[in-house]
């Protein structure tokens, strides 16, 4: 064994044992190291294959791309801690050279690389973690490889994967497929093809705006904002931001099973994407808003260049954010803002959903009144039944309520924010029995007979009140 030096700077037994506990905070940001230098390699097609070891029945990984491989000297820099050629680089994923070794010796012992370019051999190079550990020195030299299928390419191999928790490999690749579909959804819907043992990995969304179920997906809350950051003395650089807000009329009756599977609960919060790659999500840059239930029903993402990397405070994993003080004094405040004003609009969509629910047995009244009423034209549709719809919403305030008649169709939108609203409704919206409800229902069939009646006999003053009182006498026998 060979002894320390006095001026050795690293102990390489202890050294590797201390990588191994790098901190990934699970196999898919450790895996996510070895797509991006796939993705840095102009890879197009990303391989991933997930088995178990024949020797030691422990789950092995392999990585395989066809991008642009490396040559002799850059294969036998690839495991060196520090060997990439792009350290300190601030335009790509990668910048100190850890992420292959680290992310690799984090879930296995051995680690082999091979890589082939044109007509030259495939090399490959391994590092195994118990050798090194019992003071064996490693040995990088390259040696002769199995190519793959392409012109050139790359392939990582992590064998006897002891660290990763999934006993099931069904489980592990469903894991892989939730968390690189998130992490690289962007590239995913661009040319890059990604797949584990077969199964292309397809694009997920968080903030929802590309999914569709029951016809709706979520839309952009309020147009992107875009800061300017200083970065150094003279240079400055952008952060966008978008926020989305899901549609709770069409998705708050979702079974949870459902909600889950779309993501609708579970997902969110902010993604944090670096050069269009995911690498943190959860509650940041909120300020003093804390998330609450209604904040699963809007999203935020934020995007950013690598130039920014002090800023966002990046570690050298790429699995969170440390925002420095300028950064969050230039976007926490009206990210904060916008926060609560959405978590509110958010309250009012589910107020709005229960307000229409308890209305909808004065519409289906209205609707069985209907048939022994006057037939009212509506140029815009074929004559038949009047369907009815109550709403609230916030209006002007010397508005007590608004119709509107089309497609055959008698909206009535009532204002919040009228004195009636208060005097009328809360109170019966704060009792629940059956005097209550039916107090409710006389008083909807009395302004939905109001606005019928205008319709039916024009803006007559004497006559709309004889026809309203025709109206809400009928409707009120029918209830």
């Amino acid at each position: 064994m060979r002894s320390q030096q006095p001026d050795d700077l690293v102990m390489p037994s202890n050294f590797i044992r201390a990588v191994r506990e790098a901190g990934y905070v699970s196999v898919s940001t450790a895996l996510a190291e070895l797509v991006d230098n796939a993705i840095e390699a102009q890879a197009s097609e990303i391989f991933v294959t997930v088995t178990r070891s024949e020797s030691s029945g422990l789950p092995q990984i392999e990585v395989e791309d066809n991008g642009v491989g490396m040559d002799r000297i850059e294969l036998s820099d690839c495991l060196r801690f520090g060997g990439s050629s792009r350290f300190g680089g601030k335009g790509s994923f990668g910048r100190f050279g850890m992420g292959l070794p680290s992310a690799s010796l984090s879930q296995t012992r051995t680690i082999e690389v091979t890589a082939w370019q044109g007509d030259s051999p495939a090399l490959m190079v391994s590092l195994d973690a118990d050798d090194i550990a019992s003071g064996r020195p490693a040995n990088l030299t390259p040696i002769v490889g199995i190519r793959g299928g392409t012109d050139s390419g790359c392939r990582v191999v992590w064998r006897d994967c002891d660290r990763i928790e999934y006993q099931r490999l069904a489980w592990l690749e469903k894991v892989l497929h939730r968390d690189l579909g998130r992490m690289y959804r962007r590239f995913l819907v661009g040319k890059l093809r990604l797949t584990i043992n077969g199964k292309s990995v397809e694009p997920v969304d968080p903030t929802l705006l590309t999914t569709v179920v029951n016809g709706t997906s979520a839309h952009l809350a309020i147009e992107p904002l875009r800061y300017e950051i200083s970065v150094g003395v003279v240079d400055t650089a952008f952060v966008t931001v978008r926020f989305s807000m899901l549609p709770v009329s069409s998705w708050h009756a979702l079974d949870n099973a459902t909600k889950r599977r779309v993501g609708i609960v579970g997902r969110g919060g902010v993604s944090i994407l670096r050069a269009g790659r995911e690498i943190a999500n959860g509650w940041h840059l909120m300020g003093a808003k804390r998330k609450e239930n209604y904040d699963d029903w809007w999203r935020c993402e934020v995007e950013f260049d690598p130039v920014l990397d002090e800023h966002f405070g990046i570690t050298i994993n790429k699995q969170g954010v440390r925002p420095s003080r300028a950064l969050r004094e230039a976007l926490e405040p009206e990210l904060e803002s916008i926060a609560r004003m959405l978590n509110n609009r958010v309250r009012q969509s589910f107020e709005e959903v229960k307000f229409r629910a308890a209305a909808a047995d004065s519409c289906r009244i209205a609707e069985m009144a209907d048939v022994d009423l006057p037939v009212l034209t509506d140029p815009g549709s074929s004559s038949g039944p009047i369907r009815y719809e109550i709403r609230s919403s916030q209006m002007p305030i010397d508005s007590m309520f608004q119709s509107d008649f089309h497609q055959h169709t008698l909206t009535l939108t009532l204002n919040v924010d009228h004195p009636a609203f208060s005097a009328l409704y809360k109170p019966l919206q704060e009792m629940q029995d059956q005097s209550s409800s039916e107090m409710r229902t006389a008083l909807e069939l009395l302004i939905i007979s109001y606005s019928r009646a205008t319709l039916q006999v024009g803006a007559d003053g004497g006559d709309v009140l004889r026809a309203w009182s025709a109206t809400y006498g009928r409707m009120l026998q029918r209830s």
